[in-house]
């Protein structure tokens, strides 16, 4: 009796699977003969998922033109942003300013100042950059043409402080502390974020070789509000007696800052006392696209003994992003550069001349040339003081 009733068991679980295997066969994918699926291709780089993406742009028209592989070689006020390890190596204080009209009739503005002291093993430096654009047209769908008259601007700010410090004759460390601001019209948001750095130097073959670390804009995510976010909603009723809108506040996703690891080295291939020929390279991990990598070299030579010194600069950025493929003719019908399309290598150029002596001023001019692929090109100047 017991083995019949197995038996009608394993009968009746058999009735019931059959339909319910014939019913997967027939959803399940085909996976050919092999019995082995295809694997679909996925992309987890979180492309548009970060904002304040002004603070990658680079501040100063040296750094500009050596491709952004600067890190390892700073040693003057462009350390607070790309390396506030380099802040310490300062032998005096000075003040630094830089302007770059972007893209899109965009302008970036940035200003430093910077002191040392304890004998040169410290030094601090305080910064601000800002990005945006004023008095341009509001288009909605009933006004497409912006005839309202209606303007609005946007302004991105981060004001920064960076503290560095000499461990060694070889080795420094530096942070900074930054306030960001991003006013977009009638709304407004905030973030803090840090920025940390360490230099190692030394010699090899009697020559410097410098290598760095740096990891920027770690910090806190960045959420709007403002009047901009005021909504109306008409509400829909059966009634017959008309309902008044309801008002409402639309709630925005709060959005992640664009952190960026860097290592860097940079090394003089040659040095005398009338000039120095640098190389340096960088390898870059942002949160927000694929790695990538820059190139650098400068060349600066001393012009006898008046003080005066010239400097040449080249470099390379790999983009791993710009894929974009279009074509090239109607990009050039829409004033855009001929023949950039699909490059993932930038190029970059400049130069500059610096006075100093030793116990009175100095100061120097730096110019920067950047292609931006289909978007053209933007120049870059900076001034610099010390005393």
């Amino acid at each position: 009796m017991r083995i019949r009733s197995v038996l009608y068991g394993v009968t009746l679980l058999g009735a019931v699977c059959t339909p319910l295997s014939f019913a997967v066969a027939q959803t399940a994918p085909t996976c050919g003969q092999t019995g082995t699926c295809p694997q679909i291709k996925s992309d987890n780089t979180a492309y548009g998922t970060t904002a304040a993406e002004f603070l990658l742009l680079p501040p100063t028209a040296r750094g500009a033109a050596l491709g952004g592989s600067f890190a390892a070689l700073t040693t003057d006020l462009s350390a607070v942003y790309y390396n506030p390890a380099g802040l310490s190596q300062m032998d005096r204080p000075g003040v630094m300013a830089s302007t770059m009209n972007y893209v899109a009739d965009t302008r970036y503005a940035f200003g430093a100042v910077g002191f040392p002291f304890g004998g040169g093993a410290h030094a601090v430096g305080i910064s601000v950059s800002n990005f945006g654009f004023s008095n341009q047209p509001v288009y909605t769908v009933e006004d497409p043409n912006g005839a309202s008259g209606q303007v609005y601007s946007v302004s991105e700010t981060a004001i920064a402080l960076s503290l560095s410090q000499q461990f060694s004759d070889r080795f420094s460390a530096g942070i900074s502390g930054k306030f960001i601001s991003d006013q977009l019209g009638n709304v407004s948001g905030s973030a803090f974020a840090l920025d940390f750095g360490t230099s190692f130097h030394a010699t090899i073959g009697g020559r410097p070789i410098r290598a760095s670390f740096v990891i920027q804009n770690l910090g806190t995510t960045l959420s709007h509000s403002g009047i901009g976010l005021d909504a109306q909603v008409i509400r829909t009723s059966s009634d017959t007696l008309p309902q008044e809108p309801a008002s409402a506040t639309l709630k925005t996703k709060d959005w992640s800052l664009p952190i960026m690891f860097r290592v860097g080295i940079a090394y003089d291939l040659f040095q005398t006392s009338a000039g120095r020929f640098s190389l340096m390279g960088e390898f870059t991990q942002p949160n927000n696209t694929n790695p990538g990598f820059n190139f650098g070299g400068e060349y600066a030579v001393g012009l006898g003994s008046s003080g005066f010194s010239l400097a040449g600069r080249a470099g390379m950025t790999y983009w791993p992003d710009e894929n974009t493929k279009a074509d090239t003719s109607a990009a050039t019908g829409a004033g855009f550069a001929s023949g950039l399309t699909n490059q993932m290598v930038r190029w970059s150029a400049g130069g500059g001349l610096h006075y100093g002596r030793a116990g009175s001023f100095g100061f120097g001019v730096d110019y920067a040339y950047r292609s931006m692929g289909l978007l053209g090109g933007v120049n870059m100047f900076t001034l610099e003081l010390n005393w």
